[in-house]
């Protein structure tokens, strides 16, 4: 089976600092958290090492790591009942979330 070019997993993909700081640059969609929705673009695409970078680049920042969502829940709220989030939640933790 061949996937369409947007779909192919990139294997062995580079996640180097400046990579992971870019992160930092999507603009959040009218009506969103900007930092709500810096985490879940993390969330959804680094790997659990590199997310835990990204939390020290966002608090850096001076982002909230508890900024609700549309949903009225934190990050860590909205993830703890997601299947293989144990990781992310135990870096949310340790970062400050709660």
């Amino acid at each position: 089976m061949t996937l369409k070019k947007d779909k192919q997993k990139v294997l062995g993909e580079v996640f180097d600092n400046e990579r992971i700081e870019g992160f930092l640059q999507y603009p959040a969609p009218e009506g969103i958290s900007r930092d709500f929705h810096l985490l879940e673009k993390a969330y959804r695409g680094m790997r659990e090492e590199n997310f835990e970078t990204f939390l020290t680049f966002f608090k850096q920042a001076g982002y909230d790591l508890n900024a609700k969502g549309p949903n009225d829940r934190t990050f860590l709220q909205t993830i703890k009942s997601h299947r293989l989030s144990d990781d992310y939640i135990a870096a949310l933790k340790q970062a400050g979330a709660h």
